[in-house]
C-alpha cells in the first residue's frame, strides 16, 4: 500500500513540475529560438530553425505601414516642399517611378554645384522628418 501512495506522490510531483514548466514557458510563449535543434538531416547533422528559414520579406502589418508611409511621404512632398526641393528629391531618390541620380549628376543637369544639391536635399529631408 505504501508503494501505491509513493507512486501517487511521485505522480503529483511530476505533474507539478510539468505545470511549473508550462507556466514558465507561457511568459516566453511567443519567443522562438532560431538556434534550437528541431531535428536531424540524413547524415545525422543537427538541423536548427535558423537553417531552414527563408526571409519572406515584410509581414502584413509591416507592408500596410510601409504603404501608408509611402502615401504620406508623397502627400508631404507635394504640400511641404518647394519646387526645387521636390525636383531634387525626385531625381535623387527616384520618386514617382523616376530614375535615381547622384548629387553630381543632378548638379550637372540643373547647372548648380554638387554641394548646393546636397544642401537642398538636406533641407527637404529636414522639412519632412517631423511627419515620420
Amino acid at each position: 500500500m505504501k508503494s501505491l501512495t509513493a507512486q501517487k506522490l511521485i505522480g503529483v510531483r511530476i505533474a507539478n513540475e510539468v505545470l511549473m514548466h508550462f507556466r514558465s514557458r507561457r511568459k516566453a510563449g511567443k519567443e522562438i529560438s532560431l538556434y534550437e535543434p528541431i531535428g536531424t538531416d540524413r547524415e545525422g547533422n543537427e538541423i536548427k530553425l535558423y537553417d531552414i528559414m527563408e526571409n519572406e520579406g515584410l509581414d502584413v502589418p509591416e507592408k500596410i505601414c510601409l504603404k501608408e508611409n509611402i502615401q504620406k511621404l508623397y502627400e508631404k512632398v507635394e504640400s511641404e516642399l518647394s519646387q526645387r526641393e521636390k525636383l531634387v528629391l525626385k531625381m535623387r531618390y527616384g520618386l514617382y517611378n523616376g530614375e535615381e541620380y547622384t548629387q553630381r549628376e543632378i548638379a550637372r543637369q540643373l547647372g548648380i554645384s554638387r554641394s548646393y544639391v546636397s544642401r537642398i536635399e538636406k533641407s527637404a529631408i529636414e522639412k519632412l522628418r517631423p511627419f515620420f
